[in-house]
């Protein structure tokens, strides 16, 4: 059976960095960021913009679904609503596929010291601490598997969701 592992979180939350190092723990795995397919500029967001982008998700982790290379799936993006999760899996053939859902939670205290060194280097415009940290609300109700990354490395969050993920069904 496939595993198809969904990964989200505020902005800054360490989810590129959790399942870069998860993709290290599982095989046969492929990981796909949803910002790979967002990535344009002028950054724009409107319907037509989020369409195309769900679109090209769906079809992405479709053809990583149906390859028989792949056991592991990743997928991480900032899913700050029940309804984006619903609707990118409505757009999925889930056949013979498990679906495990991750929030990375962060205090505001962890997000700062996080975004701010990114900020620094210039990774990041100063713009996105205030509009991370509003986000983070969104997060705590929804209905996934809820990891405290405040004071925990990538690594050791990609070793809890791989042990999450592992355990053999009772």
């Amino acid at each position: 059976m496939k595993k198809l592992i969904l990964i989200n979180g505020t902005m800054g939350a360490g989810k590129t960095t959790t399942c870069q190092e998860l993709l290290k723990l599982l095989q046969p795995c492929v990981f796909l960021d949803g910002d790979w397919c967002w990535n344009m500029n002028p950054f724009i967001v409107n319907e037509e913009t989020k369409q195309i982008v769900v679109k090209n998700i769906s079809f992405m982790l479709n053809n990583f679904i149906a390859c028989s290379e792949f056991e592991y799936i990743i997928f991480c993006w900032v899913m700050q609503e029940e309804a984006i999760i619903r609707n990118l899996l409505k757009n999925l053939h889930l056949t013979d596929t498990k679906v495990y859902k991750f929030t990375l939670a962060v205090s505001k205290e962890a997000l700062a010291q996080r975004l701010n060194k990114d900020i620094f280097i210039g990774k990041r415009k100063p713009d996105v601490l205030q509009r991370s940290i509003e986000k983070i609300p969104l997060y705590i109700n929804m209905d996934t598997i809820h990891i405290d990354v405040s004071n925990i490395s990538q690594v050791g969050a990609a070793r809890l969701i791989f042990n999450s993920i592992s355990k053999p069904a009772l």
